[in-house]
């Protein structure tokens, strides 16, 4: 069984979304970020990844992947009939590691990983500064669009979906954006989304109580 290492609303969910869209069963292990701790049993989560961040997916023969982009394309490719990435040889391949790889380091890194863990106004002017610019890119590119890559459902609108998600809390309204409201409405709307944030909510207050 595939086994994935997340932290509750971390970019992680956007492949437990992606494990929950293509239907494949796994087992969850929760991980504390800050401490490094995999909450099942106190253990040093950078013995399960040195670079102690989540997604981790563990395969079914025990190697392990990291970085969200790889995770959800490899996901995606378990169950090519659920159509989560376009096949090897369609330029729409390309246009998802697009996407990927925009979300993971334009709004991601640059945006809500420092907004997180930094959370001082010296290291966030810069951040701040240009984050309005950056979701001006999907916003026009959903204007007129359902999803970000071809007619379906993709692994990158898990991702984007989670970023989406996150910005609230990092103190942006995306309400400024309207394609990106209706977007997101959208993602929201569909079960395994749905039930996938219904789920790492859960843990949060758990976790917090």
């Amino acid at each position: 069984m595939l086994q994935l290492y997340f932290s509750p609303m971390a970019c992680s969910l956007s492949s437990r979304i992606a494990l929950m869209e293509a239907g494949l069963e796994a087992r969850y292990h929760l991980v504390h970020l800050r401490t490094k701790k995999v909450a099942e049993d106190e253990a040093d989560f950078r013995g399960v990844s040195p670079k102690g961040a989540v997604p981790v997916l563990v395969l079914e023969n025990g190697e392990r992947l990291t970085e969200s982009a790889a995770v959800l394309q490899y996901i995606a490719d378990l169950k090519p009939e659920r159509g989560l990435a376009p096949q090897p040889g369609d330029v729409d391949r390309y246009r998802l590691q697009e996407w990927l790889s925009f979300v993971g380091a334009e709004i991601h890194k640059a945006f809500l990983f420092p907004t997180f863990w930094y959370q001082d106004d010296a290291s966030l002017a810069k951040p701040r500064g240009r984050i309005a610019q950056t979701l001006s890119v999907p916003s026009a590119h959903l204007a007129t669009r359902e999803f970000l890559v071809g007619e379906r459902f993709t692994v990158a609108d898990a991702h984007l979906a989670w970023a989406l998600l996150l910005l609230r809390p990092a103190g942006v309204d995306i309400a400024l954006w309207p394609p990106l409201v209706a977007y997101l409405e959208r993602m929201q709307a569909r079960p395994a989304v749905r039930d996938a944030i219904a789920t790492e909510m859960a843990l949060r207050k758990t976790m917090a109580a």
